[in-house]
């Protein structure tokens, strides 16, 4: 029966990409991608524009400007820039994303975001074509065909950085020049663009001017009403906002002295998404480190314990109930969690703007009296996924800010 199901799937899957454009996203776009980006246009705009967060997506349009020498200032609730782009040094002998992982797009995305023409990548990649993966449901462990590993693949060619992370990318061809525009712990809380010039707010207190504000702060946070607009956003903009799914979630890194678990662990769960899976898979590393990976309702059976510690706890208990112990007796004390579901300027995990409809999408991406304009993972146009949605979307605001008069 297993069998039949999986042939099922693969004929419905085959069909629908021989018959529409359905599947057009993250590697599968790369024919959607710009043939250039605001990256290689010149600008002559006079005025000053602010940019609410220092994330992906507000870096690169702060690219943009830089190169432009157009007066721009970046405001950053937290203490550091990258938003979800984190790295750690310490845990194992390569750097580990703690934020944005993999790279759903084709690999050309990179020459893309950093503005580089041709098709030859300069960054060692890693193809995440899995070969030992597991299903777990809480009682049966059960090992997935390699059949159903190389399908997977095909569907979706992922891959990952093999010696750096996607924030030494983002670190290192985006920020670098523009990071010393950041003022950091500037939560914004007010955006009034009913006069000539819109009056930015603070939490602290500040009251900044410009002629044009790009938002890039997560959907979470649009969510949230965080940000109060004068005059307020109209009845189609919040249900669009409201619309996007942003589930609550976090990631989960705990170090070994052994590596007694496979590729990945895909546990099933109601809705979201739950997998264990090897952090250091083809690195060449000597560390062990396995990640686990929580976004959706069964985030709130983690939520509900008391501290980081019990959430780790939790999870060393179910590798335990599935390696028969060696979790706790091989696990090192050591881990990182980053808990992005409830982090105040963050508010969940990441969003899929190709399952939205066209018309909400439409409707994210207009700018409010051509003074206010958004940008952010949610509104890339290019059907990417993760950070090179977010970086693109940069780009193509930006753009319009700069010359939709």
């Amino acid at each position: 029966m297993k069998i039949k199901i999986s042939l099922l799937l693969l004929v419905l899957c085959l069909f629908c990409l021989t018959v529409s454009s359905c599947f057009k996203w993250a590697a599968r776009a790369h024919d959607k991608l710009p043939d250039q980006t605001a990256l290689n246009k010149s600008y002559t705009y006079k005025g000053k524009v602010i940019i609410i967060g220092a994330g992906a997506a507000g870096l690169a349009a702060a690219k943009v400007l830089e190169q432009n020498n157009i007066d721009y200032t970046i405001l950053e609730a937290s203490d550091r820039y990258g938003g979800r782009l984190k790295k750690n040094m310490t845990l194992a002998d390569f750097p580990i994303d703690i934020g944005a992982e993999w790279i759903h797009s084709a690999p050309i995305v990179l020459n893309k975001m950093k503005g580089k023409a041709g098709d030859q990548i300069d960054e060692e990649l890693i193809p995440y074509h899995l070969e030992e993966t597991y299903n777990w449901d809480g009682e049966k462990y059960e090992k997935v065909s390699q059949s159903q590993n190389d399908f997977m693949y095909n569907f979706l060619p992922e891959s990952k950085f093999k010696n750096s992370t996607w924030y030494d990318f983002v670190n290192e061809n985006i920020a670098a020049t523009v990071k010393h525009k950041i003022q950091f712990n500037s939560p914004v809380s007010e955006i009034n663009y009913s006069d000539d010039k819109v009056q930015v707010k603070t939490k602290n207190g500040e009251v900044h001017s410009a002629d044009k504000v790009l938002v890039t702060v997560s959907i979470g946070v649009l969510k949230s009403n965080h940000i109060k607009f004068i005059p307020d956003l109209s009845k189609e903009r919040k249900d669009a906002i409201n619309a996007v799914e942003f589930l609550p979630g976090f990631k989960l890194v705990m170090k070994f002295t052994e590596k007694f678990y496979p590729d990945a662990i895909n546990c099933k769960v109601k809705s979201g998404e739950k997998v264990f899976y090897d952090i250091a898979f083809k690195k060449e590393a000597q560390s062990n480190i396995l990640g686990l990976l929580v976004a959706g309702n069964s985030v709130e059976e983690y939520y509900k314990l008391n501290s980081e510690e019990e959430i780790v706890k939790s999870a060393i208990a179910e590798l335990d109930n599935i390696f028969n112990g060696k979790a706790s007796k091989t696990y090192t004390g050591e881990y990182v969690l980053e808990n992005w579901g409830q982090h105040q300027f963050t508010m969940g995990t990441w969003t899929k703007a190709f399952l939205h409809k066209k018309s909400e999408l439409k409707t994210l991406n207009k700018p409010l009296d051509k003074k206010v304009y958004f940008a952010g993972e949610i509104n890339d146009t290019y059907q990417q996924m993760g950070v090179p949605g977010a970086v693109l979307s940069g780009y193509h605001s930006i753009d319009r800010l700069l010359t939709k008069e």
